[in-house]
């Protein structure tokens, strides 16, 4: 709870066995989250068995990508106030506090792993993901004329109940590029953001993304389409589709 707010965490999870449950028990430690919504999205065998003796509640989402696990995510959560992150042992929950912080200002607080002095020994944040990921964030911030951003896809954020309900129905991306389109959406609905540092940490296990320069260099080329794309449409009064949110009964 924070200042009667209730706080949902939602973490979507495929190949994060090895590290959930102390993933999940480092953000109940401090004291603010209410609850902790765990998406199974076809993860690795084991991951529920990992989760059971925790206090998070666990969800299954069959539509495969990390979008698809999100959208499930928020659609299951109760908080007033909701925050994503991911369960690999990169994300702090020490984090929330400062997530919570800012949300006192704005409705979405997004945060950013470019930050040297947040960035961990062992962290997959070398010299390419570090500034593509300032790159893609500063072709944003110029071409939307917004706030300082320098890092589009970075999982750890928060989102007031209200933004979610603004944008939810606009949500049309399944895979990675989710993270870009939220802050696109945030934009193009006028919704106030800021952006702050995160801790940033050595993963437990492999990324099935990031840890591969091939597969990151055209995730990243999907994001600037998509940002080019955007921009370009919305010169012309376009808006993004609404769509209905995903149904969480619907496991289809």
């Amino acid at each position: 709870m924070w200042r009667d707010k209730t706080v949902s965490v939602i973490f979507p999870t495929y190949n994060e066995k090895d590290s959930i449950r102390a993933a999940v028990e480092d953000f109940f430690a401090n004291g603010y989250v209410d609850e902790i919504v765990v998406v199974n999205n076809n993860a690795a065998p084991g991951t529920d068995d990992e989760v059971r003796p925790t206090k998070a509640r666990i969800i299954h989402e069959s539509r495969q990508g990390y979008g698809h696990a999100l959208w499930r995510g928020m659609a299951e959560a109760t908080g007033d106030l909701l925050i994503l992150a991911e369960p690999d042992g990169t994300f702090s929950g020490h984090d929330v506090v400062k997530l919570l912080a800012y949300s006192d200002d704005v409705p979405v607080v997004f945060g950013t792993r470019t930050s040297r002095e947040f960035v961990w020994e062992g962290a997959n944040m070398g010299f390419f993901l570090k500034w593509g990921n300032w790159a893609v964030g500063k072709l944003v911030e110029v071409l939307f004329n917004t706030t300082i951003l320098t890092d589009v896809g970075c999982t750890m954020r928060l989102l007031s109940r209200d933004a979610y309900e603004r944008i939810a129905p606009q949500f049309g991306v399944g895979g990675s590029a989710f993270g870009p389109q939220i802050t696109l959406l945030t934009i193009l609905n006028g919704i106030p953001f800021i952006e702050i540092p995160v801790n940033y940490r050595q993963r437990v296990g492999q990324s099935s993304v990031t840890g591969s320069k091939v597969k990151a260099f055209f995730l990243g080329m999907s994001m600037i389409g998509m940002i080019l794309r955007y921009r370009l449409l919305s010169w012309f009064g376009w808006k993004p589709p609404v769509r209905h949110e995903p149904d969480p009964s619907d496991t289809t």
